[in-house]
Formats: C-alpha cells, sequence, structure tokens
C-alpha cells in the first residue's frame, strides 16, 4: 500500500515525529510513504485547504491508497478532505479510532490533531495509531456481528457522496486556479503524484497548472 502523510504550515514542525513513526510501522508492513508537506517552516506553505486538493488528487489519480493528514486540531484538514470526491476521511485521536474506522467505515485517509493533546508520548500515539489503522483486513466490522450492515452503511454514504458531488474535474477546474496551483507545486507532491498516479487526464490538467 502506498501512503501519503501531509500537514500543513502550523505544525510543519511535527511532520518529521510523524513521519518517523509512520516509517517506523509502514515498514514492518511492507508499505511506502511519501512525505508529500510540509517538512519544516521553510518547506513549500500549505493550509488545510490545500491538503484536500492534494489528498483529492491523489486518491483519485491512484497514486496512494491511502493518506495520512492532520492540522492543529485535526478539524479543519477532516473537513477539507471530505469536501472532495472519492475521498472517505475519518478524525482520529486514539488508536481506538483508527482501528474502529478501518473497522466500520473502512475509508481512505485521516485526520490527526497535531497540536490539540500533541504532548508527552504524542510519538507513541501516533504509532499505535498507525499499527491500528494498517493492521490486519479493513472492514470486519465492530462488533464483527454488525458487519453485514456497517459495510451496507459505508457503501450507501459513499454512494451519497459520489450522488451530491460534482465530477471531479468540473469540481476541480472550478476551483480558484491559484489555489489548485499552490496546493501542487510541492516537489515531493509532483515526485509522487506524477510517477504514480493512472488517470492521464488529472496528470495533464496538473501540469497544465505548473506550466502554465
Amino acid at each position: 500500500m502506498k501512503i501519503a502523510l501531509m500537514n500543513e504550515f502550523s505544525q510543519a514542525a511535527k511532520n518529521p515525529i510523524v513521519l518517523e513513526q509512520l516509517n517506523d510501522v509502514a515498514a514492518e508492513q511492507g508499505h511506502q510513504v511519501f512525505n508529500v508537506g510540509m517538512d519544516g517552516d521553510n518547506d513549500h506553505r500549505l493550509t488545510y485547504i490545500h491538503l484536500g486538493i492534494m489528498a483529492g488528487l491523489l486518491l483519485n489519480s491512484k497514486a496512494v491508497d491511502f493518506v495520512i493528514s492532520g492540522c492543529g486540531t485535526g478539524q479543519g484538514a477532516l473537513m477539507s478532505l471530505n469536501a472532495h470526491p472519492g475521498v472517505v476521511c475519518g478524525y482520529c485521536i486514539d488508536p481506538s479510532d483508527a482501528y474502529l474506522f478501518a473497522q466500520i467505515n473502512n475509508g481512505n485517509a485521516l485526520s490527526l490533531a497535531f497540536a490539540k493533546g500533541f504532548g508527552w508520548g504524542a510519538e507513541l500515539n501516533c504509532r499505535y495509531i498507525f499499527e491500528k489503522a494498517f493492521t490486519g483486513e479493513k472492514g470486519q466490522g465492530y462488533p464483527p456481528e454488525r458487519k453485514e450492515s456497517q459495510v451496507q452503511n459505508a457503501g450507501i454514504l459513499n454512494g451519497v457522496k459520489a450522488a451530491m458531488c460534482k465530477d471531479y474535474m468540473e469540481g476541480l477546474k472550478a476551483l480558484d486556479q491559484e489555489l489548485v496551483k499552490t496546493a501542487v507545486t510541492g516537489e515531493r507532491f509532483q515526485a509522487c503524484f506524477f510517477e504514480y498516479a493512472q488517470d492521464q487526464a488529472l496528470q495533464d490538467y496538473v501540469r497544465s497548472l505548473l506550466d502554465g
């Protein structure tokens, strides 16, 4: 599985801490991690609005399979990611959140709080969150006897979102194009996206922004 890590400017200093734990867990489980921003205060500046755009592009193009995101409270990144078609993001503050989201909702992104409650032992909490998020088979239900209804409801919710959202490309083009361009300007984002994206139309769109 390919996993992207992204955080915005206010929590840029936390990126190396979170990345270390994610890399350790991913290495144990055979996953690949892409750190697409931000890594330190001098990195390409992103807000949680940009994170939603980046996550939408990476997931809808199938460049990655899962996104770990976050901001100070985790709420802004959560709302931003869930605004995009094809992104099902959960809010996660402890390992049980990660486990239950994987089993009940079976989404493809998590938003973490990188400031609120991020104190002593925070790196351990991150590690245990990642272990629960990526260990074992997803969508098994909790408790197990409720699997059938939970899988059905998760599918219905995905259908509701698809019905309520615009065509993804149409939606991207309806946004402020400078906003989208800022989101895709980071070198590490581009390296991941252009190497692994499986949607040529999305690749062409991003290249047109960067060349414009």
